[in-house]
């Protein structure tokens, strides 16, 4: 794990099978009152070594049912970390993996670390904020992530459009300033730093390509 602030680390980034110019990762928070898991990629052997050395897992939580695909057994097994997802994505994720829990409303753990609701991309995509004091990280998987830079919505198929707005609308107002994704360009950073104008602006140019019709 590389430790890219202080406290949150991220695993070696994995390709997106389909789409190799995307990685993809999973983020640990090291949290005084448990260490959190966000996202799901493979871990390479070292690195579940590295996050049972640094604490280990009392939660794992999933942005959207799609990431099930690539979590690596290792860690429940070795670490025993729960899994968390929202329960509209819950069914899609216990065909692959043991769900500890689930949750439908937007709530505080521990005060640090918030649950928000944010469908659209899928039925129970879900966001995650948490405020360490110097920082206010957002994790938004797939709703909003980074390709070559610049900010982009997933919109699919099976997307809801009209929830997947709603949700861009509720991103736009949270207050934090640096965006986390679950996926950005292969030669990018996987984070970036943002402030509430900056977030509105890029936000706002999602809404208008959404609105028009464009998948991102």
């Amino acid at each position: 794990m590389q430790e890219v602030f202080y406290r949150l680390y991220a695993s070696f980034p994995e390709a997106l099978p389909g789409a190799p110019s995307l990685k993809i990762r999973s983020f640990l928070l090291r949290r005084d009152s448990g260490n959190l898991l966000v996202y799901g990629t493979g871990v390479p052997a070292d690195d579940v070594r590295e996050i049972g050395d640094l604490g280990g897992v009392s939660r794992h939580y999933l942005n959207h049912h799609h990431e099930a695909a690539f979590v690596d057994g290792r860690i429940a097994r070795t670490l025993g970390a729960p899994l968390f997802c929202h329960e509209d994505d819950s069914r899609s994720v216990v065909e692959t993996l043991r769900v500890a829990g689930t949750f439908s409303e937007r709530h505080k753990l521990d005060g640090d670390f918030e649950v928000i609701p944010t469908p659209g991309h899928t039925a129970g995509a879900t966001a995650y904020l948490w405020d360490t004091g110097e920082h206010r990280f957002l994790f938004t998987g797939d709703t909003v992530y980074l390709r070559d830079g610049e900010w982009v919505a997933a919109v699919l198929p099976t997307s809801d459009k009209e929830s997947y707005i709603e949700s861009l609308k509720l991103i736009r107002r949270l207050d934090f300033d640096v965006l986390v994704p679950w996926l950005a360009s292969a030669d990018r950073s996987h984070h970036v730093f943002t402030d509430k104008a900056d977030t509105e602006r890029r936000i706002d140019a999602i809404l208008d390509r959404v609105r028009r019709g464009d998948d991102r």
